[in-house]
C-alpha cells in the first residue's frame, strides 16, 4: 500500500521560512516524479514544484520560483521543500504528490500525501 507522510508545515510571518518534508512509502518511486502541489481555500489545487529524477530537471511554477527549493533523495524515497521569503498568498494546504509529468496538473498525479496546512501572517 502506498503512503505519502507530510511533515513541517505551520504557521510563519511574512518573510520567514518553512520546510516541508514528505516519505514514501510501499514501492519504488524511482520511475516517478515526486513533489508539490497547493490548494488555498477557494481556489483549485495547483502545482508548486517537482523533481523529476529520471524524466529530468526540477520544475517550479513561476510563482514560487526564487524561493522555493525542491530536494530529493531516491535512496530514502523523501523529498522536501524549502521555502524561503514567504508571503501571505503562499498560505495553503500543501500537498506531497507523486506521478508523472506534475508539471502538467492534478490528472498527472498517482498518489497524494494527506496535506499540511502552511500559514503566512502579513
Amino acid at each position: 500500500q502506498v503512503q505519502l507522510v507530510e511533515s513541517g508545515g505551520g504557521l510563519v510571518q511574512a518573510g520567514g521560512s518553512l520546510r516541508l518534508s514528505c516519505t514514501a512509502s510501499g514501492r519504488s518511486f524511482s520511475a516517478y516524479g515526486m513533489g508539490w502541489f497547493r490548494q488555498a481555500p477557494g481556489k483549485e489545487r495547483e502545482f508548486v514544484a517537482a523533481d523529476r529524477w529520471s524524466e529530468g530537471p526540477t520544475d517550479y511554477a513561476d510563482s514560487v520560483k526564487g524561493r522555493f527549493t525542491i530536494s530529493r533523495d531516491n535512496a530514502k524515497n523523501t523529498v522536501d521543500l524549502q521555502m524561503n521569503s514567504l508571503k501571505p498568498e503562499d498560505t495553503a494546504v500543501y500537498y506531497c504528490a507523486v506521478g508523472q509529468g506534475l508539471r502538467v496538473g492534478v490528472r498527472r498525479v498517482n498518489y497524494w500525501g494527506q496535506g499540511t496546512q502552511v500559514t503566512v501572517s502579513s
